[in-house]
């Protein structure tokens, strides 16, 4: 009986070793709050659900304290099932396939129809670019400072292809940087643009977009993947993807496929990206200093990057004849979190001329944008692999 009872104990004394109650950090508890607000945060205020969800539940999962003794749990333990849906991070294959719904989803018309506001957008990536040289400044490599700028870009799919390949260390930082900064798009650009616009500015009014043919928005994805991955062949991964999306969608003759690709494709990814992104910061990986200096460079990145929109639109308009100029409240659409920083445009629009609509002309810089940051994220891939 005696020898019953001791083995019972051992048992129960062993079982406990392997709880999270035992196994938890300090590092663990401030990941699962950080996890909570991600999720209070898309549920309270609708900050980008579609990805706060996945990424704080993700949070949750990914920093569950357990011993390290080859259960095969973990997100970074080799042929866990976790680490076999991370592989689509890693790899590097979730962003093609999230660029391929976004080109089913996305119609570029806005920008066809006012091809100056290209200009609007590729202005935006002064942030990847100024946040590429603010990391070189603070002690990164290269490699990492380019990965880390792209969160300028403010494309999450981007950020997390670019880092797969030259930062793979910093990937998960560098993620939910990327994310927090998309979802924080109401919050971070209004107050920039009022600083840097008047009040006359903001009531500008600008000429109706023209209509498109259906003829040109079918050459437009094929033009467009010709000249962009002939500049840029290293961004072909993306941008191969967002154009032969956008050609599924304008063709006319493929709508299941147009539909699969922004529907239960991107869904599926999205949520897949999601879960594993978030997994990935356990804590005894994530919670490092050179994740609180990237989350800082990724809002100066993205500081940079609306403000560089908005000042470029006030400069290019000194260029422009009376009728053509340009609102500068759409500046800030030049980053490519499509539609939210569009949807930004209009509102601050609104609140100075409720007849003022500008969310037509914003989706132009916006979708811009899109393409901007895949073309930035193939310079530095090409010159920094």
């Amino acid at each position: 009986m005696n020898s019953f009872l001791s083995f019972l104990v051992e048992n129960i004394q062993t079982f406990f070793t392997y709880t999270g109650f035992v196994n938890v950090t300090p590092g663990h508890i401030a990941m699962i709050v950080v996890g909570l607000i991600f999720i209070y945060l898309a549920i309270a205020h609708e900050f980008e659900p579609m990805l706060l969800i996945p990424i704080g539940f993700g949070i949750l999962i990914g920093n569950i304290p357990f011993k390290d003794a080859g259960l095969q749990i973990g997100i970074y333990e080799e042929g866990s099932v976790l680490n076999i849906l991370y592989q689509g991070v890693t790899k590097g294959w979730y962003p093609p396939l999230i660029f391929l719904g976004i080109g089913a989803m996305t119609d570029f018309s806005a920008l066809i129809s006012n091809p100056k506001l290209m200009l609007v957008g590729a202005a935006a990536q002064f942030g990847i670019f100024g946040a590429y040289v603010l990391s070189l400044f603070w002690g990164f490599e290269p490699n990492q400072a380019g990965a880390i700028g792209i969160i300028g870009g403010a494309d999450g799919p981007t950020a997390i292809f670019l880092s797969s390949k030259l930062a793979p260390n910093l990937m998960g930082a560098i993620a939910i940087s990327a994310y927090s900064y998309m979802a924080l798009v109401p919050v971070i650009q209004p107050p920039l643009m009022r600083l840097f616009t008047t009040k006359k500015e903001r009531v500008m009014r600008m000429k109706p977009p023209r209509a498109v043919s259906q003829t040109e928005k079918i050459v437009f994805p094929i033009v467009g993947l010709l000249l962009t991955c002939f500049l840029v062949p290293s961004g072909l991964p993306l941008l191969g993807m967002l154009f032969f999306g956008n050609l599924l969608k304008e063709s006319g003759v493929t709508r299941r496929l147009a539909e699969t690709a922004r529907g239960p494709l991107i869904d599926t990814i999205t949520i897949l990206l999601g879960v594993t992104v978030g997994a990935s910061t356990q804590a005894t990986q994530f919670l490092t200093f050179n994740s609180l200096k990237i989350f800082g460079l990724g809002a100066l990145s993205f500081i940079i990057a609306t403000s560089a929109g908005i000042l470029f639109v006030k400069f290019f308009n000194l260029f422009l004849k009376e009728g053509n100029k340009i609102n500068p409240l759409i500046g800030n659409s030049g980053v490519s979190a499509v539609p939210d920083s569009a949807r930004i445009s209009q509102t601050v629009g609104l609140e100075y001329d409720p007849t003022n609509y500008l969310l037509m002309h914003a989706m132009g810089p916006n979708v811009a944008g899109v393409i901007g940051s895949a073309v930035a994220a193939g310079i530095l891939l090409g010159f920094l692999s």
